[in-house]
């Protein structure tokens, strides 16, 4: 169901230098001292396109792209490719690998039923990243999506590209190894294309991306010629069977920055909650988030204290519940705490990423925000499966802004698509 298309991709070439000093994690997890150490990395670093520090970023990273180019620290292939790409890495003492491949894929309405989004949007982040698109014209990261291969055909394909040289080996700065794998051949490219067809999809990360894109799409087609192959009827795209096993989904703990735990706050929780006390500590909130993975459960961190909060086995709690969660979706422990716990216990109305909220990865960077006064309360939750994910997003259901985080992210900087109006595919 799925048209995918090799790309000419635009690459680094050897003038730019070390690649491990060029790559960077995707632009919305790079918050401000990790803008300034890329900086500090090279001149040429992906963050001073995806994230550049001046003014005007928009224009910065215009005039930069378009110099690039013109020195040869940028180069566009000649030929149509599709890469393989792979990660290696270790999560708690284990080793996994995860294998998907980059290419073009032509951009969906949702309401066509191929590509499913399972997580809600905010409107800045996707204004911004249209800009940018509409300023460079340029695919400067990847829409990660995932799909089901229960015969593994693509996955055979996958395997069998792992077992030739790869043009591009690299660590990046969570030590995650990438490795990256060319094929031109126009008969292998045939027959993925083929196996990809009768595939539906589901956006893993990158929905501001990809909503952003049919945007740019839609403003391309009123104000230029175009056929169904113009480049901007596209995006680059990662994909993954979810038959990977190293297809990991963590959880995406919130902060908020402008509520207190107060003593009122707790007897508030209690109506719908049993509280128990935690250690305020890593181990101790990661120790009952584990122990209650079967449960609606979710600890929360005020620096010197810290509960865990766990669903009454109530009727009345859970018609209550039932009726005042959003409808769009199932009631999953992170709609609970938007609903529940931020809109009717603390009224915080609607709130905006990285003004009143935060969303971070790892129990020891909430806790570490909160200590050090950047947030005044961290709720912690558990991760929802991959498999969940995909039966959401295929129910036409909606979870919270930010409630998965599918780990590692692609890095930024191994890959570009040109999807400027006379580029075809």
């Amino acid at each position: 169901m799925v048209d995918i298309k090799p790309i000419k991709a635009i690459l680094y070439t050897q003038k730019a230098g070390n690649l491990a000093d060029l790559i960077t994690q995707p632009y919305d997890k790079i918050d401000a001292d990790m803008q300034k150490e890329y900086y500090k990395k090279s001149p040429f670093n992906y963050c001073r396109l995806i994230l550049p520090m001046e003014e005007n970023k928009y224009e910065a990273a215009k005039q930069r792209i378009g110099q690039w180019l013109e020195e040869g620290v940028l180069a566009q292939d000649e030929q149509q490719s599709v890469f393989v790409s792979r990660q290696e890495f270790v999560l708690d003492g284990r080793k996994y690998s995860r294998i998907g491949f980059i290419s073009a894929m032509r951009l969906y309405d949702y309401s066509e039923n191929k590509v499913f989004p399972h997580e809600g949007t905010y409107s800045a982040p996707k204004a911004d990243r249209l800009n940018m698109l509409r300023t460079l014209r340029k695919n400067l990261e990847s829409v990660f999506l995932i799909y089901s291969d229960p015969e593994r055909k693509t996955v055979a394909f996958l395997d069998a590209t792992a077992k030739t040289k790869p043009i591009i080996e690299v660590i990046d700065d969570l030590q995650v190894k990438h490795t990256i794998w060319r094929v031109s051949d126009p008969e292998k490219i045939r027959q993925l294309q083929l196996e990809m067809s009768d595939k539906t999809v589901v956006i893993t990360d990158g929905h501001h991306r990809y909503e952003s894109a049919l945007a740019y799409r839609d403003e391309m087609r009123s104000n230029s010629s175009w056929t169904k192959n113009s480049a901007f009827n596209f995006h680059m795209c990662y994909m993954v069977p979810t038959q990977e096993e190293g297809l990991i989904v963590l959880a995406t703990h919130r902060l908020l920055k402008e509520f207190k735990l107060t003593d009122q706050v707790l007897r508030d929780f209690e109506s719908f909650f049993d509280i128990s006390n935690v250690d305020p500590s890593v181990e101790g909130l990661e120790s009952f988030l584990r122990s209650h993975t079967k449960e609606h459960a979710f600890c929360v961190y005020a620096g010197s204290k810290a509960y865990g909060l766990t669903l009454k086995h109530d009727n009345k709690v859970y018609d209550f519940v039932a009726s005042h969660v959003s409808r769009e979706t199932k009631i999953f422990d992170v709609v609970i705490l938007r609903d529940i716990v931020f809109k009717h216990i603390l009224k915080t109305g609607k709130l905006k990423m990285n003004e009143n909220i935060l969303y971070v990865r790892w129990t020891r960077e909430a806790v570490e925000k909160v200590c050090h006064g950047e947030a005044s309360i961290a709720f912690l939750v558990n991760p929802i499966s991959a498999e969940t994910v995909v039966e959401i997003a295929q129910q036409h259901e909606l979870l919270p802004e930010k409630s998965t985080d599918f780990y590692p992210k692609m890095v930024s900087g191994l890959t570009m698509m040109d999807v400027s109006a006379n580029e075809t595919l």
